[in-house]
């Protein structure tokens, strides 16, 4: 057994169900965890950002309560941990294992250096068994489920595994965490996880069981809003896996059972986009299948700023981009609606989209957030998402029946009765000035004409 070896942390700041901080632990008698300050992380938007310090203020809190203490430095990765090798007497190096290209040049230049062990993945199965047997990625997402499901559910691993008393060098230099104001309905950490999970599925009326129902609504919390911690590993995919698998043994009904899987559902599509990421580094600047229709996507800044403002004319999409911008967060439904508005209604290209979201969202994930995008726009491998059209009214109608989450974004459309509150341009005039809400004064007009030459990608 080693004597010490290096906790190297990157996006998995958690001690539980932790396969590298496992095995470092088996390998040595004193494990160091050490974050670096990257060069490259200064690109990561201010939420991100703010919401990871947060997250490893939180680990840096846990660890001292079992003796130990959270390294931070700063710098080029393969300088600062051969730097602290040498400092600290450590003989390797572990950590586990990320699908972005720039996470694997950085760990090849690493490992070409350093002994770097990586063990595990941000991924519930591996990346590179989740494939065709020829070794290609997988196109349709259902021939993928398949094969995932093909593959034993990995155990999650026993929290024996981690020392109740850390045992590390005292006082090593360590730059201090600013203590950062996180984004209100999101406290960081691996605690305030856990806590999410459990109140999503545990209790005889536990959320999970009605998420099958209520995931397409944008009036209530039909969601779990876990992605900030699985994206910043906070929590694994297989804990929430295990805890979903739980939820589904003692549901009460076959509906409730249907809703679980149905949110098991969402962890493989997850799955889904990592693997496409690790397939394509290029994701996120490369339609992954030629565009449905030959024209190129319209360059217009005006259309592009009026959505990101929400200022499109279009309520939902509008109350959704607010969110955003005051959150850095909106549910999935809301995700899939205005990225389908904006790239397939309004022919804008779907990258504009997708580094707007990267940039605001708290749980941005550049896998992720490319697939779905991909997806939207119908750019995706899947020739399925090409063939997929929203009548965006209905779909306003669908999530949000009463007007509730259009008026908690939009305040500018509280008095307009619900049966306007979808289509506010209907309103007649006489209407329009008794409520307060004149379109094209109070509230933008459609910035795409509904009865115009685009109809059909509106409504049709």
């Amino acid at each position: 057994m080693a004597r010490r070896v290096i906790w190297w942390i990157r996006r998995d700041l958690r001690l539980r169900d932790h396969p590298a901080l496992t095995l470092a632990w088996q390998a040595a008698e004193e494990v160091i965890p050490v974050f670096i300050l990257d060069p490259a992380f200064a690109r990561a938007s201010p939420r991100r950002r703010a919401f990871l310090m947060a997250g490893l203020r939180a680990l840096d809190e846990e660890l001292r309560a079992r003796g130990g203490y959270l390294v931070v430095r700063e710098g080029p990765p393969a300088e600062i941990l051969r730097g602290l090798m040498v400092e600290t007497g450590a003989t390797a190096v572990f950590a586990e294992g990320d699908v972005s290209p720039y996470a694997r040049r950085r760990d090849a230049e690493v490992a070409s250096w350093l002994p770097l062990i990586r063990i595990g993945w941000p991924t519930i199965h591996p990346p590179d068994v989740l494939v065709k047997e020829d070794g290609s990625p997988y196109r349709v997402f259902g021939a993928f489920r398949r094969r995932w499901e093909s593959h034993p559910i990995p155990a999650v691993l026993s929290e024996k595994a981690i020392p109740s008393r850390w045992r590390m060098p005292t006082e090593l230099p360590s730059l201090p965490l600013p203590a950062v104001r996180t984004p209100e309905g999101f406290p960081a950490g691996e605690q305030a996880a856990w806590e999410r999970l459990r109140v999503f599925v545990q209790g005889d009326d536990a959320p999970i069981f009605h998420y099958r129902a209520l995931r397409r609504r944008l009036d209530g919390e039909g969601g779990s809003r876990l992605s900030p911690y699985l994206r910043f590993g906070m929590l694994s995919p297989r804990q929430a896996l295990w805890a979903a698998l739980e939820a589904e043994a003692r549901a009460p009904n076959a509906e409730s059972r249907r809703s679980v899987r149905a949110w098991i559902n969402e962890l493989i599509w997850r799955d889904f986009f990592l693997t496409w990421f690790y397939a394509f580094p290029d994701l996120r600047r490369r339609s992954l299948r030629p565009p449905r229709e030959a024209r190129p996507p319209e360059k217009d800044p005006r259309a592009l700023e009026a959505w990101r403002a929400g200022r499109t004319g279009y309520p939902l999409i509008d109350a959704a981009m607010r969110q955003l911008a005051q959150e850095g967060w909106m549910p999935n439904r809301a995700r899939m609606l205005t990225a389908f508005f904006l790239s397939r209604c309004m022919d804008i290209d779907w990258r504009e989209g997708e580094r707007w979201f990267l940039e605001n969202l708290i749980d941005g994930d550049p896998a992720v957030n490319g697939g779905n995008w991909q997806w939207a726009a119908g750019a995706g491998l899947d020739p399925l998402s090409a063939l997929r059209s929203f009548d965006i009214i209905r779909q306003a109608r669908q999530a949000d029946p009463h007007g509730g989450y259009i008026r908690r974004y939009l305040p500018e459309l509280d008095r307009v009765p619900e049966a306007f509150i979808h289509a506010p341009w209907t309103m007649p005039e006489d209407l329009q000035r008794q409520v307060g809400c004149r379109i094209g004064r109070d509230y933008p007009a459609p910035c795409i004409d509904a009865r115009g030459k685009r109809k059909e990608r509106i409504h049709g």
